[in-house]
């Protein structure tokens, strides 16, 4: 069994005020550095193999934060970004109103996310392994795993999968 701890980036300003950043790519803000530093000293006693990454900077940072204290290095893998939100990112939801969406489908979304997810566990089987990704491609992830997308979870905050004989399943 391969286990996944699918971790969201840490709060950007963005986040804080409600934009989509999609694959704007924002720097973590000083709470989100914070976030990563805590939830590094919690993984600090568990066994982790390899550590995996979106490249946008806030879930790389994320990322090295993390391996700084697990003592890996991590991984990038652009399969792991965020949703492209086109011409929506940057924008509140009350902005986005009236814009009529251009950007990636959810289902497109969703078919990169697994695609890195499973190339992942085929490198590393029966290992533990830390991702660091993205609000959206976590809700993806989990539509796909549990049948449903709960809402998005925390900044840094973890959602544990398992992988066996090909399929994947939560463990929290």
């Amino acid at each position: 069994m391969t286990t996944l701890l699918l971790v969201r980036h840490g709060e950007t300003d963005w986040n804080a005020e409600g934009k989509l950043q999609g694959h704007t790519d924002r720097p973590l803000n000083e709470y989100g550095r914070r976030q990563a530093r805590t939830l590094a000293d919690r993984l600090a006693g568990e066994s982790i193999d390899a550590l995996y990454a979106s490249d946008l900077s806030r879930a790389r940072e994320t990322a090295e934060i993390l391996g700084e204290k697990l003592g890996l290095a991590v991984a990038l893998d652009p399969d792991l970004r965020e949703k492209n939100w086109g011409n929506w990112e940057g924008l509140t939801s009350d902005e986005r109103l009236h814009i009529a969406y251009e950007g990636e489908t959810s289902e497109d979304h969703r078919e990169r996310t697994l695609r890195a997810v499973q190339r992942i566990v085929e490198r590393h089987p029966g290992e533990r392994i830390v991702v660091v990704t993205h609000g959206g491609s976590l809700r993806r992830l989990q539509a796909f795993v549990s049948g449903f997308a709960p809402p998005v979870i925390e900044n840094c905050a973890v959602w544990v999968v398992a992988h066996e004989d090909g399929r994947f399943r939560p463990i929290d």
